[in-house]
């Protein structure tokens, strides 16, 4: 395993070269630019330079005067060094400013992901073993719900329901107007209350496609020869179940668990919008749409570095799951 481990991180360094390269050239090719909108702003500035030797100027400062190949190697000679530079959008350092937002958005995205996997997993289950029963029709009516529904609009029918007529949650915000004035107590339950509403709305957008996908895989492994031999045995039908079925069940969503870890750091860009979340989802795509190339690249980078161990997480969950897999 420990090969297996070393080979594969081996082989997610040069991946995450190539992905690097493709990101930066991208990058490199945004219709718009946080520098020509800057050297814009300054030429109109009095007795100011002409926008062509601002953007001269700026371009050396940022090393965007060079080629593509010769400006990602330096760039990638400065992330090597934990060197990663200025925000142009926000104007302090890329790490600063990812650091402040990135971990509203991991709370939210880690709360709503428990809440998602013991509410739809079960339910999945139930689903399959009482297949075409009123439950099973109840469970599938609410996972297609929760699929088909836009966030925007399920967010917006939240925000209407329990802050505008029921006056219980904050229309949106993280904290409230006397957060200053609240003790540490005070603060935390006030934090916690403005994430009430969003974090429901990403477990039940998100939840609808784990149930449909548990009680798929469930259904599939009820119909397999172990099972009918497991209970010509005389098993209980809970063993049956829950001790043969269900850890069957487990490795295709395996795949899901370990394919979430960028996910949860990726932030929920219309959910924070909506509910006024200032987290990294949010922020991301304000330094996207302004040419943040410093802050974009290095939040691309990052969700690739967590990807590639999402994968090698999940293929070694696979050995833990199934003792039939094993890495050679």
């Amino acid at each position: 395993m420990r090969k297996y481990i070393i080979k594969r991180l081996l082989q997610s360094v040069v991946i995450l070269f190539f992905v690097a390269f493709i990101i930066y050239a991208l990058m490199r090719c945004l219709p718009t630019s946080f520098v020509e909108a800057m050297a814009r702003q300054k030429s109109m500035q009095p007795g100011s330079k002409s926008y062509e030797e601002w953007l001269q100027q700026l371009n050396a400062m940022y090393n965007l005067d060079k080629g593509i190949f010769v400006g990602f190697f330096n760039w990638l000679n400065s992330m090597i060094h934990g060197q990663f530079g200025d925000s142009w959008r926000w104007t302090i350092p890329v790490v600063e400013k990812f650091n402040d937002c990135v971990w509203i958005s991991f709370i939210m995205g880690a709360i709503s992901f428990f809440f998602e996997l013991i509410i739809a997993i079960p339910l999945g289950i139930i689903a399959a073993t009482k297949q075409y029963s009123k439950s099973d029709y109840i469970i599938s009516i609410v996972a297609l719900a929760g699929i088909s529904l836009p966030t925007f609009f399920f967010a917006s029918l939240m925000k209407l329901v329990f802050s505008v007529k029921l006056g219980w949650f904050e229309l949106g915000g993280l904290v409230g107007r006397n957060y200053d004035q609240l003790t540490a107590v005070g603060q935390f339950f006030d934090k916690a209350q403005h994430l009430v509403l969003p974090i429901i709305t990403l477990v039940v957008i998100s939840m609808g496609s784990l149930m449909r996908y548990t009680r798929t895989n469930m259904l599939e492994v009820l119909n397999a020869d172990y099972i009918r031999t497991a209970r010509a045995k005389g098993l209980s039908e809970r063993k049956v179940i829950y001790r043969h079925a269900f850890r069957n069940t487990l490795i295709p969503i395996v795949t899901i668990v370990g394919g979430s870890l960028p996910g949860l750091f990726a932030g929920a860009l219309i959910t924070e919008t909506l509910y006024s979340i200032p987290g990294i989802g949010f922020v991301a795509y304000q330094s996207e749409i302004s040419g943040d190339i410093p802050f974009t690249m290095f939040y691309l980078v990052f969700l690739a570095v967590l990807t590639l161990l999402g994968n090698l997480l999940s293929d070694v969950l696979y050995a833990v799951v199934d003792p039939r897999v094993r890495v050679s």
